[in-house]
Order: structure tokens, then C-alpha cells, then sequence
């Protein structure tokens, strides 16, 4: 009785404790389903929150209908010609039943290959790129939808922030709920930037391609579908070889999708997208750049600040901007590597001023700084005739004689280039041979306070000290205030004022400026301004300028400075002024480079491609002096003869200066 009592009490022991094991496994249980359901409320309320605090200044939805954008600027050359336009570019609005079907496959296929089954967010592509970011170790992937990627571009920033990106999750839902998905890639096709200030796929389309989005090929949609990664670094007109190669990338993806096959797709790639033909102009891809900085910059002293759509036109010749890029280009493909010249700069002006073309440097790509309105170098000799017209208006004459001899001002002591003295010259023949110690007389003879005041009245606005070394050319001016202070010879002695804007109307076609006026009326007698041209004929005729002869009457000179580190040309005919300048940024001498050199010799093919065609001009004649000095000098220096191989016949008795 004892034992089974005894083991009855063990048995009921026993099984007291296993009741009481299961009574404790059921509360551990019923503990952690009571803290999960409260965890999860709180989850909810805490969620609910979040989603309350970040919609409490969503944006306004309205935005969806509205299209912002900056103003655009279209500028013009002379004849209305288009040369540059900035801004954004917007084409038409179309709509995805209007569209290629391989556009919008292509779009999917690269950008959310879910889009068509997701609510907005997609988990899966959000799995699947944080896990190949964590192998890569860095971002590599994104798992934004379309309908995210619409609702940051229409209504947010693209600001890395957790507001952005749950604002982001809310609005992409919104969308979701309100629109279909053909409306949602309706809106994101027409509004995503596909690089080259080009938003919208019509608008891509027109650009690169020169057509409607809705006839773009499978090609031409790989590449647009590929911008979408990175516009602006994989823009064609600007990385051609990159666009192709993502475009591939995108073929690939379509073939992954099942929307085309290998087949179609190899296709494709054996004849990719390629730009309108003619669309890359210049070594920068961008013709006349200079120039066009050079008119923004200065465009608000006209009009003003304006959001306005503006059309400006210009004083640009297309064809001779082209020309003077391309001459340049020559020189940096040939000598100049060997001579030393690291820049270049070339102008070109109408009589009145009128820029016609501007190069402020050998690659706009590369550096942006202007040479031609900004950079002040020394012009050497190419200072002389306003030093030469304050002669001959305080009474010497062009054949006025004077003694090349050693000259001394003030402990200063001038050299001529040949290092030697030809004794009685007259100045006509000085200035042709570029003599420096009789340029130094005429100066000390005018007075340099007259050499200054001249070049005021011409447009040199730099600052000239009345160091006798004035006279040599030593002051630092700008290549276009040096080129219009020429211009005013070349429009007989009227004085000229550089200019490029000639209209500016708004989006509308409403006039919003118009030059008038013809510049800064007459600042230099034409009798002396005709007689300076003729003395600067003579230096292309038979002087230091021999090499920039034309087929017609021309008048220009020379200049450099000491060690060879400027090289000028300046000259005009009849009909255009252009001057040249070579050199290096930094004030490096080149090697042996004067003005009658390369300077002289590019002077000279720009001006010949100018004028082809045109008939001769010749200059105004100075009135005549009783003396029969101009009569014999004027039949001197027709035009020069051309033998048949095309070389300009020279005396081979004359010795070239610099």
C-alpha cells in the first residue's frame, strides 16, 4: 500500500509538473503574442504617424498639369540663321499610343521591368538592388519605379533625404491610385530630362535626331531609353561613342525582357544611332562659343533681367566664324607646336564695328577665357599708327624725312630688330620697315600726350603710361579695342564702337531693343586717316607685312613684343577689319614668331576666304597735296601681282622687319 501509494504520489507529482510546464510554455507564449500585438499597433500608430508628418507639406498636386521651365535664348548671326541656343527644349506632347511600341518597351525594360505590376513601389527590385549594392559595396543600383522616378521630377528635389524619399513612397502611391499606367508613362515620357537641355522624349528625339519621337527606330529608342541613367555625361552630342554603348546595354535588356529577340537586337547594334548629320560643329562640339559668352554676358545691359523667352540677333557672319575656327585649327595642327604658340586669338569687324567673327582661343573645351576681349598683351608694333597719326596731326607728313640713328629719352635708349641704322628715311618707309628709333621721334615730336589722347579717341580704353617706350608699343591693350581702333582708319576716321547685338525680341516676337546709331561719329580727320592707310599699305606692299598681301588693296601692320612672347597682325581692306594674336598664357616667349609670320599668314587666309567673290575696293583717297606724292604712291600700291604658282611677287631686295 505504501509503494503504490508512494508511487501513486510520484505518478501524481508527476504529472502536477507537466501541467504546470505547459501552463508556463503557454504564458511565455501568450506573452510574446500580447508585446507583438502591441508592438505591432504601435507599429501602425508610429507608421501612421510618419505617413501624417511627411503629407502634412507634400507638395501641391496640382504641379502635375504644369510644366516649369527656364526661359530659353536663341541666337542669331547677321542673316537669321540660328548659331546657338540655350536653355531648356521642350517638343511636343505625346502620348504612349502615339509612340513606336519598342520606345516605351526599351523605357521598362531598363528602367522598372515591374511597372506594369507593382502598386507604385516595387519590393522585389528593392530587394534585389540593396543586395547587389552590399556585394558591390557601394550604389550601383537603384530600385525607384517609374512612378517614383515622375513623382521626384515633377514635385521634389532630388535631395538624398529621408523626407524625400518617403514623400516620394506617398506621392508614387497617389499617382498610382489616380492614374493609369499608360497616363503614368504618358507624363514621365514627356517630362524626364534626356540630356542637352532636352526634356521630354519629342523633344530628345528633335534634337538629336532631327524627328518626332513617334518615328524614332529601334536604335534611336535604345538610345534615348539609355539616357535615362545618366543625361548629361551620356549625351550623343557630347560622348557619342557612350550613348552607343549604353544603348547596347539597353538592347540587351530588351531581349531579357522578351520583348525582342538576340537577332533584332544585333541588328540594331550593327547600325546604331547616329546624330543629324552636320549637328558637331568645331573642336568643341560648339561653334562660336567665344562669342556667344560675350553676348549673354552683356545682354541684361539691354534688356534688363528677364524670364522671357529671348531670340537674339547678332552681328555674327556664320560662314566667316567658321572660317576663322577652322584657320586656327591649321595653325595647332601644324607649326605652332614646334614655334612655341600655345593661343591664339583672332577678330573680325565690319567698318562699323560690327563683330563678324571671334576666336578667344585655340579650345573652348579646354579654357573659356577670352583672349580676344579680355587678355591685354603688348602689341609692339602694332601700336605704331596711332603713333604715326599723332604725327601727321601735329603737321608731319608720310613723306616727312627723318634719321634713323641711336635716339636717347630720359636715359632710355630704343634698339631697331636688325640692330642697325639706316640713316634719312622717310616715315612712310620707317612704318613699312617697322624702324623703332624713328617711331620713338614721331612720338617725342607729337608729344606722348598726344599719342594718348589719339588712342582715347580710337576706343583704347587700357591704361597707356607716357613712358617714351609708349611709342614701341610697350602699354598692354586687348585685341578688340586694338582691332576697332583700326576700324576707324577702315572707315575713314569715323570712330568705331565693337559691337554683336543687333535685336532682341521676346518669345512673342515683340521688339525688345534695336541698335541704332552709328557709333562715335568722327574722331580722326579722313584726310589723315587716308593718308595713315596708305602708309600702312605700304608696309603689306613692301614692308614687314608682305606676307598677309591679298588680291586687292589691304592695309595692316605688324607687331611684337620683346622675347617674342606676343605676335600681332592687324589690318583692313575696303570692305572688313581682322587682327590676330599668338602667344602663350603665361607669357612664355615662343620661338622666333613675329607679327610678319604666322600672325600674318592666317591674317591673310582668313581675309582671302572673306573675300572670295567680291570685287576689289580700294580705299579713299587722301585729298590731294599738291605735291604729286599720294598720286605716285597710290598707283605704287594697287594690288599686287600674283605669279601662277600662286605666291605673291616680291622685291627680293627688301629685307623683312618684325
Amino acid at each position: 500500500m505504501t509503494k503504490r501509494t508512494a508511487k501513486g504520489g510520484k505518478r501524481a507529482k508527476g504529472k502536477s509538473k507537466g501541467k504546470g510546464g505547459r501552463r508556463r510554455h503557454g504564458s511565455i507564449l501568450g506573452f510574446l503574442l500580447y508585446w507583438i500585438a502591441v508592438l505591432a499597433v504601435w507599429g501602425v500608430i508610429l507608421a501612421m504617424g510618419v505617413v501624417v508628418w511627411y503629407a502634412y507639406d507634400l507638395p501641391d498636386v496640382s504641379k502635375l498639369s504644369v510644366i516649369e521651365r527656364k526661359p530659353s535664348l536663341t541666337l542669331l548671326d547677321h542673316r537669321g540663321r540660328t548659331i546657338a541656343r540655350f536653355g531648356d527644349i521642350y517638343g511636343e506632347a505625346v502620348q504612349v499610343a502615339e509612340l513606336p511600341p519598342h520606345l516605351m518597351q526599351a523605357v521598362v525594360a531598363t528602367e522598372d521591368r515591374r511597372f506594369h505590376s507593382h502598386f507604385g513601389i516595387d519590393p522585389i527590385g528593392l530587394a534585389r538592388a540593396m543586395v547587389v549594392n552590399l556585394r558591390a559595396g557601394r550604389i550601383v543600383q537603384g530600385g525607384s519605379t517609374i512612378s517614383q522616378q515622375l513623382a521626384k521630377n515633377v514635385f521634389l528635389t532630388h535631395q538624398r533625404t529621408l523626407k524625400r524619399k518617403v514623400q516620394e513612397f506617398l506621392l508614387a502611391m497617389w499617382l498610382e491610385a489616380n492614374f493609369s499606367k499608360d497616363q503614368i508613362l504618358t507624363l514621365y515620357l514627356n517630362r524626364v530630362y534626356l540630356g542637352a537641355g532636352a526634356y521630354g522624349v519629342d523633344a530628345a528625339a528633335r534634337r538629336y535626331f532631327a524627328k518626332s519621337a513617334r518615328q524614332v527606330n529601334l536604335a534611336e529608342a535604345a538610345m534615348l531609353a539609355g539616357l535615362l541613367k545618366a543625361p548629361s555625361r551620356l549625351a550623343p552630342t557630347g560622348n557619342l561613342k557612350a550613348a552607343r554603348n549604353r544603348a547596347a546595354v539597353v538592347l540587351n535588356n530588351m531581349v531579357a525582357a522578351g520583348h525582342i529577340d538576340a537577332a533584332k537586337a544585333r541588328r540594331a547594334k550593327q547600325r546604331p544611332a547616329a546624330l543629324r548629320p552636320g549637328r558637331s560643329r568645331g573642336r568643341s562640339g560648339r561653334p562660336a562659343r567665344y562669342f556667344t559668352d560675350w553676348i549673354v554676358d552683356r545682354l541684361t545691359d539691354f534688356v534688363g533681367p528677364t524670364e522671357r523667352d529671348l531670340t537674339v540677333t547678332t552681328t555674327l557672319d556664320r560662314e566667316l566664324q567658321q572660317t576663322a575656327e577652322a584657320a586656327v585649327g591649321r595653325l595647332f595642327a601644324g607649326p605652332a607646336g614646334k614655334q612655341r604658340i600655345g593661343q591664339a586669338a583672332v577678330l573680325a569687324l565690319a567698318p562699323n564695328g560690327a563683330v563678324r567673327a571671334m576666336v578667344g582661343g585655340r579650345d573652348y573645351a579646354k579654357s573659356q577665357y577670352n583672349r580676344a576681349t579680355q587678355a591685354r598683351r603688348q602689341p609692339g608694333s602694332a601700336f605704331k599708327p596711332v603713333v604715326y597719326l599723332a604725327g601727321l596731326e601735329s603737321g608731319l607728313r608720310p613723306d616727312t624725312v627723318l634719321t634713323d640713328r641711336p635716339v636717347t629719352v630720359g636715359g632710355w635708349s630704343p634698339r631697331n630688330y636688325s640692330g642697325k641704322h639706316v640713316g634719312q628715311v622717310t616715315l612712310t618707309r620707317a612704318l613699312a620697315e617697322s624702324i623703332n628709333t624713328v617711331a620713338v621721334q614721331v612720338s617725342e615730336r607729337a608729344g606722348r600726350d598726344r599719342v594718348v589722347e589719339v588712342a582715347r579717341r580710337l576706343g583704347i580704353a587700357s591704361a597707356l603710361p607716357g613712358h617714351p617706350s609708349i611709342a614701341l608699343g610697350t602699354a598692354e591693350v586687348s585685341l578688340l579695342e586694338l582691332t576697332a581702333a583700326y576700324g576707324a582708319l577702315a572707315n575713314q576716321g569715323r570712330g568705331v564702337l565693337p559691337h554683336g547685338i543687333l535685336e532682341v525680341r521676346d518669345g512673342r516676337g515683340r521688339l525688345l531693343y534695336r541698335r541704332r546709331g552709328s557709333g562715335a561719329g568722327q574722331v580722326v580727320a579722313a584726310d589723315d586717316a587716308a593718308r595713315l592707310t596708305a602708309m600702312l599699305q605700304a608696309v603689306i606692299v613692301e614692308g614687314t607685312g608682305r606676307a598677309a598681301a591679298l588680291d586687292r588693296p589691304a592695309a595692316g601692320k605688324t607687331g611684337t613684343s620683346q622675347d617674342y612672347r606676343d605676335a600681332w597682325f592687324v589690318g583692313y581692306t575696303a570692305e572688313l577689319v581682322a587682327g590676330v594674336w599668338l602667344g602663350n598664357d603665361d607669357g612664355r616667349p615662343m620661338r622666333r614668331v613675329v607679327g610678319g609670320g604666322p600672325p600674318a599668314r592666317l591674317w591673310r587666309d582668313l581675309m582671302r576666304q572673306a573675300h572670295r567673290g567680291k570685287p576689289a575696293r580700294t580705299f579713299a583717297a587722301p585729298a590731294a597735296d599738291g605735291s604729286g606724292f599720294f598720286d605716285r604712291l597710290w598707283r605704287r600700291l594697287g594690288a599686287p601681282q600674283e605669279a601662277d604658282d600662286g605666291s605673291l611677287v616680291d622685291n627680293p631686295e627688301k629685307r623683312e622687319f618684325p
